[in-house]
């Protein structure tokens, strides 16, 4: 259940749409719930069966069930955030997908499958989401990076270089839309106590643990956390901001 919404905080986004991809589960489920509580429209975005649990729980709530991979899941999203809410205002690019393997052990489909979730469909999605803003008059665009972007992970080299580019998109983005009344960030997320890592590795949740003593905090993130940062950089209270790589990484990249 999400907590109470501070007074100042409580319709920032009223009159807003919202679409969320990745949206089922986690930092996803969370940043929903969110942008819901403070008022938004939003469409909902996700592969997984627990996009029907997310529906059930907030039932004005438009879901989509598609591969983000995919032009035309991008396109149909876009097209239901405007046919049913008017427009579209704030796009959370939060899909994602992880590999853990050695360089050497990293196949050509290991590859292409982190990118494509990773980066091409973060850019399909940016791509639609960009157009209807600029119709719009303006939005913000914000994506769930990670720290790994700018400094190395052990076996993770299709999932570094994938946010990598995500990164860049971004910077792209604001540069791109700064005229336009589009903003653009992304968060650098640290580790985030979530199953992300469950079809991946046998024993993700020891994986997990071991990386609270790296971050200074001593912990790893909890998803409403990363989804807090999320909705910040969507909102008008972070106007002048875009281009930006918010760390939101317990301090990881500090030193």
């Amino acid at each position: 259940m999400t907590s109470a919404i501070p007074p100042t905080e409580a319709a920032e986004f009223a009159g807003r749409t919202a679409l969320v991809t990745g949206a089922a589960r986690g930092v996803g489920k969370e940043t929903v719930a969110l942008l819901h509580a403070r008022g938004a429209h939003v469409v909902a975005v996700d592969i997984r069966p627990e996009l029907d649990a997310l529906a059930a729980e907030f039932p004005d709530t438009v879901t989509l069930s598609g591969d983000i991979t995919l032009e035309e899941t991008a396109t149909r999203a876009v097209r239901s955030a405007v046919e049913t809410f008017g427009g579209l205002d704030i796009l959370v690019n939060n899909a994602g997908r992880t590999l853990n393997k050695p360089v050497t052990e990293t196949t050509a489909q290991d590859w292409d499958g982190v990118m494509a979730v990773n980066a091409r469909g973060a850019f399909f999605f940016a791509r639609e989401a960009f157009r209807a803003m600029e119709e719009r008059g303006g939005g913000a665009i914000v994506s769930t990076g990670s720290y790994t972007a700018t400094v190395g992970l052990p076996e993770g080299a299709a999932y570094s270089a994938s946010k990598g580019a995500l990164a860049q998109l971004t910077k792209v983005l604001a540069l791109e839309g700064g005229r336009l009344g589009i903003r653009a960030n992304l968060v650098a997320a640290g580790v985030i106590e979530t199953d992300f890592l469950d079809g991946f590795r046998s024993d993700s949740r020891s994986y997990l643990a071991s990386f609270a003593d790296v971050h200074p905090l001593g912990r790893v993130a909890q998803p409403r956390e990363i989804a807090e940062v999320l909705c910040f950089l969507a909102s008008p209270r972070s106007g002048f901001v875009t281009g930006a790589v918010v760390a939101a990484d317990g301090g990881f990249t500090a030193a």
